[in-house]
């Protein structure tokens, strides 16, 4: 029964991966390799990211789960996962569609496999069947929708023929990115919402930022016609 269920988990969570890959036409570009290639630089970025919490900021490491501040600092060192993309969509030939794919979907399956790999090991082979390891596994689905999004506002962002008023816009969605996990956090905890209802919010959230990116880029993609 444990075995049942932590195949179950690790085909919740890994499944959506293969099957975005699969069907998004990545395949025909061969672009399984760039995907490596950028979940390298997201181990990188992680590592870089470690060593300036570690170094700046020692004492709200230990508990920035508790502390608001700590949290905030540790979401703006997150800024640095912007730069991270940015790297990796610079080494990616090809049109807009195919490289922002790219490079969410290496993102985050490198962070799906660091992050959640060994708990579901862990913790879904034990004895007790329980919901929490469902919830991480679907966090993880909403999760892989966000870094698409992100990378195509990166993307967007680093683009020379964008107008100012668009370009703010951008500047003000990726901003958010970075911060977007720790205001829904305080969000649900003001609320008290039980995780399930935290999960429908995030999910909520990230379907609403990406209609917001859709039309950016739907609007510059007919516009000078990149798709």
């Amino acid at each position: 029964m444990t075995l049942y269920h932590f195949g179950n988990c690790m085909a919740l969570i890994y499944f959506p991966y293969y099957l975005t890959y699969k069907h998004s036409g990545l395949s025909e570009y061969g672009a399984f390799w760039k995907c490596i290639q950028a979940g390298l630089i997201y181990m990188v970025t992680q590592l870089a990211k470690m060593l300036v919490l570690a170094t700046f900021f020692p004492d709200n490491v230990s508990d920035l789960g508790n502390d608001t501040i700590g949290e905030f600092l540790k979401s703006t060192v997150d800024l640095a996962d912007l730069a991270g993309l940015y790297l990796v969509l610079s080494g990616i030939p090809g049109k807009g569609h195919s490289k922002v794919l790219t490079a969410g979907i290496g993102w985050a399956a490198a962070e799906v496999v660091l992050s959640r790999t060994v708990l579901l090991w862990v913790g879904a082979r034990g004895a007790e069947f329980d919901w929490i390891y469902i919830q991480k596994c679907l966090e993880s689905n909403i999760l892989l929708v966000q870094h698409i999004i992100t990378a195509t506002l990166v993307w967007l962002w680093s683009r020379h023929d964008l107008k100012q008023n668009i370009r703010s816009a951008v500047s003000i969605l990726l901003l958010l990115t970075s911060y977007k996990s720790l205001l829904l956090d305080l969000l649900i905890s003001f609320i008290g919402a039980s995780m399930w209802m935290g999960l429908l919010i995030k999910a909520t959230t990230t379907l609403i930022y990406g209609m917001f990116t859709l039309v950016i880029y739907a609007g510059l993609a007919q516009i000078i016609g990149i798709f």
